[in-house]
């Protein structure tokens, strides 16, 4: 049977395609180096202006940012005026408030600027995983430095807007019982925002972050100093090993990532007492992937777990669950770990994560 000859025109379609990826991709890098350099932020506050003027207010080198702005125009990025001499120097620019909305520190959860910056981190790591795919295994979770500083911005910008007034009040109750006081404790917790946050909004409540991070357990235990938090503590432990009694446990985008899911959340059955609840969020996509083809971010988590999600599992010896992780597998998962009920929720704000609100078997709801 021979090979079917190629359709011309889908063959012309699919060449655009691939070459308006390659021009996305570069756009996606430039907005990193906008993120991170403030640009999008200090041109947010301007007026249409000369690149000179906004490396100033930037506190930046003008030859660069000049030709940043140039593929911010061509890109769609900003709105570009050409001046009364001839070259860019002396044209003007501008960031649209619309397009601020989207990226800008200031747009909270809504800033995808932000995110860009993964972009550069599986640069780094790029050709470590062409030598996986080659000899299998994984990377260890040093060879990501700069992983859990970004994972903490993204997750904070969320954290701030939704966790105490969308997030707790998932599980029917929990506000009032934690404005009485429980004990609580998050695994995974990285650099402890979360827990933060909630030890704030809930002064009469006892928060325990845990971690194998010792980098993550310094910056938590530093942001609680800074904010005078008595009722907030952090823990160098693996989840995997979770000790203790705890009327709430919680886990944010953490799960898919270990090396061992199924001895954690059994642990995490084993640690609620009786009228305790397990509140996971994690991937809101499906373990199978004909139910992903239309994913709005389909191509973003499948990447993400081939440079991290998947790979850092396997660099462990772990399960590398990655994208396998989505519900039906979650689900599974939590009833093997002697969980009885499992609801799920969407929160407004948080566009990546699906909620799942868990319960040993025999507790009531």
């Amino acid at each position: 049977m021979s090979a079917r000859e190629p359709d011309p025109a889908r063959q012309e379609r699919f060449a655009g395609r691939v070459v308006q990826v390659l021009n996305d991709a570069c756009l996606g890098i430039m907005a990193s180096v906008g993120h991170r350099t403030g640009l999008f932020d200090t041109m947010a506050g301007l007026a249409p202006s000369t690149s000179g003027e906004i490396a100033d207010a930037a506190g930046l080198d003008e030859r660069y940012v000049r030709e940043w702005l140039g593929g911010m125009a061509v890109g769609g990025f900003v709105e570009y005026e050409p001046g009364p001499e001839p070259g860019p120097e002396h044209g003007r620019y501008r960031l649209p408030p619309e397009h601020a909305a989207s990226l800008t520190r200031a747009a909270g959860p809504d800033n995808v600027a932000g995110m860009m910056q993964y972009l550069a981190l599986m640069g780094e790591v790029e050709q470590r995983i062409v030598t996986a795919f080659r000899e299998g295994g994984g990377l260890p979770y040093s060879a990501y430095p700069r992983f859990q500083a970004l994972q903490g911005e993204e997750t904070a910008a969320v954290y701030d807007r939704v966790l105490v007034d969308g997030v707790v009040p998932l599980v029917p109750g929990l506000t009032e019982r934690l404005r009485a006081g429980i004990d609580a404790v998050d695994i995974g917790t990285g650099q402890g925002h979360a827990v933060n946050v909630l030890a704030k909004a809930f002064p009469a409540s006892r928060f325990t972050g845990v971690d194998i991070s010792e980098k993550g357990i310094g910056a938590a235990e530093a942001e609680a100093a800074a904010q005078g938090l008595d009722n907030a503590r952090f823990v160098l432990a693996d989840s995997a090993r979770l000790s203790g009694a705890y009327d709430l446990v919680t886990a944010f985008d953490v799960i898919h990532d270990l090396a061992r899911p199924a001895p954690t959340l059994s642990a995490v059955a084993g640690a609620l007492r009786p009228d305790g609840v397990f509140l996971m969020g994690d991937i809101a996509a499906s373990s199978r992937l004909e139910e992903n083809l239309d994913h709005p971010l389909g191509p973003a988590l499948y990447a993400f777990s081939v440079f991290y999600c998947m790979t850092v599992s396997l660099g462990e010896g772990g399960a590398g669950l990655g994208t396998v992780w989505g519900e039906q597998t979650a689900r599974r998962m939590l009833a093997e770990a002697g969980f009885g009920t499992v609801d799920t929720r969407r929160v407004e704000g948080d566009v990546l994560n699906l909620y799942y609100v868990a319960r040993p078997a025999g507790t009531p709801a």
